[in-house]
């Protein structure tokens, strides 16, 4: 993990539209078996396919964080239908990886309690100040200025990436990817997680809604653009809505 080495050019990581689709086509067959076993063999090859030559180079953590938000979207999809339906819920062919679990004692004063089972969570990185999905907390400290901190282990990472993190400050409930109707409710000054694709690398920082240019959408979905501040380096972007990703609070 940790900050990528600055280097020059301006290239910018994307997937293509052929490795989606094999990325699609492995979900599919995993059936809710965890993705590590073959997210190595898809890093080599993407990358010795000539479609990714002169591209930046495709990353263990990207694949892994596209499986999670494919998987995150699903669960969501699944959960709105068994709400709105009186029909049985359609069954779920796959799940999360491996989550921190929370404690249902520090539930807030007016909500209800979750099912602590359903919760995942993500917490920022003191190496890049970047937001990474949480596989488990290993263990806790209070400090002597009476700060609690956990060290969390991240999701698609080693031993070798533990961190030891702020609770109050740099663990949340996980953030959720935004569906099309979702748009409408994203409004300037929401603070968002943003998909930041930048030089050698693409991860997820906060940001503060500026403004929203609506448009009408279409097959494709939402055709929006979101102008985007980040917060920790005040830089502009206006992204589209597959890289907004909103707070549950919210």
């Amino acid at each position: 993990m940790g900050r990528p080495p600055p280097q020059g050019g301006s290239q910018y990581f994307r997937f293509t539209q052929n490795e989606t689709e094999q990325m699609e086509k492995v979900l599919e067959e995993l059936k809710g078996a965890s993705p590590k076993d073959v997210v190595e063999s898809l890093v080599k090859k993407f990358n010795a396919t000539p479609e990714r030559a002169g591209k930046v180079l495709v990353q263990t953590k990207q694949i892994l964080r596209w499986f999670s938000n494919k998987r995150q979207r699903c669960k969501g999809k699944c959960t709105m239908v068994s709400t709105t339906s009186n029909t049985e819920p359609l069954p779920l062919n796959d799940h999360p990886a491996k989550s921190a679990i929370a404690n249902s004692d520090e539930v807030p004063s007016g909500r209800q309690p979750l099912d602590s089972s359903e919760l995942e969570f993500e917490a920022k990185s003191s190496k890049d100040g970047a937001w990474y999905d949480v596989a488990t907390f290993l263990t806790h400290r209070i400090l002597e200025s009476g700060e609690p901190e956990v060290r969390v282990r991240f999701a698609g990472f080693g031993a070798e990436e533990d961190e030891w993190v702020n609770v109050r400050k740099a663990v949340r409930q996980r953030s959720i990817p935004c569906e099309a109707s979702d748009c409408v409710s994203i409004r300037p000054g929401d603070t968002v997680l943003c998909f930041r694709e930048g030089i050698e690398q693409a991860i997820y920082f906060d940001a503060c809604v500026i403004d929203v240019q609506r448009k009408r959408h279409d097959v494709r979905g939402c055709r929006c653009r979101f102008l985007i501040r980040y917060d920790h380096d005040k830089i502009e972007e206006r992204v589209p809505l597959r890289r907004v990703y909103r707070r549950p609070e919210v």
